[in-house]
């Protein structure tokens, strides 16, 4: 105990002697983390927007006014029978206008008009969902391919360019986010290394006067080692402080600009706090502990 005590408070006089040091150290550190977060909120932003946009996708058929709802029973129960269809959903004629009263609901004029009809003018209608996005096309064919006498129209209409468009964005955004990720973590090595490195010609008198009295190899490397946890659980502490207010000021932008599909980025990073910073701790702290050794090892003689 009395030995961890004095590593411990070697370390923080360490720090204390070398405070610019230490902010810069930690200041770097926290722009890497951020860098990290940032590219990580792009890529759960795109992949929530993606779902949300495959979970809108579906394919409609139209069906004849007058057609017998057994027929129409029939051929749903014929579409289902493929592998590619997740789910169909029959919307009768009745429903179809209930849902055209809602819709437009606000608007007169269109209510007017379709009072001044007199009758129903819409027609029943499949619609099918795809169990798997990627494979949609090949559905589309197989639908076009249909031959019934009962369909009165077909509608493909699918959001594949807008979900291209989302992963195009996002492939770019992680190529560069990497890139400066990578640069960050370099330059967070070599501020790790120089700031142990001046630590150690600060103690040099002392860590060679320990070695003559003998003291052991680890209770000379490990001030460095509880130095680098405390700059890693800082960074770790401020990244928190800093990320959560900007995801909360952040969120409202994307249920506007993602408005009518489920894209809640801060409800993301909340349910999946210990293993975003959790693994963000033990990434960097094996990274600060790597350039600490690595410094003791070469100007400490140890």
């Amino acid at each position: 105990m009395l030995s961890l005590f004095r590593i411990i408070k070697f370390s923080f006089q360490d720090i204390a002697r070398n405070v610019w040091l230490s902010i810069a150290t930690i200041t770097i550190l926290l722009l890497a983390l951020f860098s990290i977060n940032t590219l990580m909120t792009v890529r759960v932003i795109s992949d929530s927007a993606s779902k949300a946009v495959q979970e809108k996708i579906d394919i409609s058929l139209y069906i004849k006014p007058e057609t017998p709802e057994a027929d129409i029973m029939a051929l749903k129960s014929k579409i289902e029978s493929s592998p590619r269809v997740k789910n169909i959903v029959y919307i009768s004629k009745e429903s179809a206008l209930a849902n055209f009263r809602d819709k437009y609901k606000n608007n007169q004029e269109v209510l007017a008009a379709l009072k001044e009809l007199g009758r129903n003018p819409l027609s029943p209608s499949l619609t099918i969902i795809p169990s798997n996005f990627s494979e949609s096309n090949l559905l589309i064919n197989e639908l076009k391919m249909l031959d019934s006498q009962i369909i009165e129209s077909r509608d493909f209409a699918d959001n594949a360019i807008i979900l291209n468009k989302i992963n195009s964005i996002t492939d770019r955004v992680n190529e560069v986010g990497l890139f400066i990720i990578a640069i960050f973590i370099l330059t967070s090595l070599l501020v790790v290394y120089n700031t142990v490195r001046v630590a150690i010609y600060t103690h040099r008198q002392e860590i060679e006067i320990m070695r003559l009295v003998g003291a052991s190899y680890s209770f000379i490397y490990l001030p460095y080692v509880v130095s680098a946890f405390v700059y890693t659980l800082l960074s770790i502490m401020i990244i928190i402080a800093i990320f959560y207010p900007f995801l909360t000021l952040l969120q409202p932008y994307l249920e506007v600009f993602f408005m009518g599909y489920n894209v809640n980025i801060l409800s993301y990073f909340i349910s999946n706090f210990w293993q975003v910073f959790g693994l963000q701790f033990l990434v960097i702290l094996a990274i600060n502990i790597f350039a600490s050794l690595f410094a003791v090892r070469r100007y400490a003689k140890v």
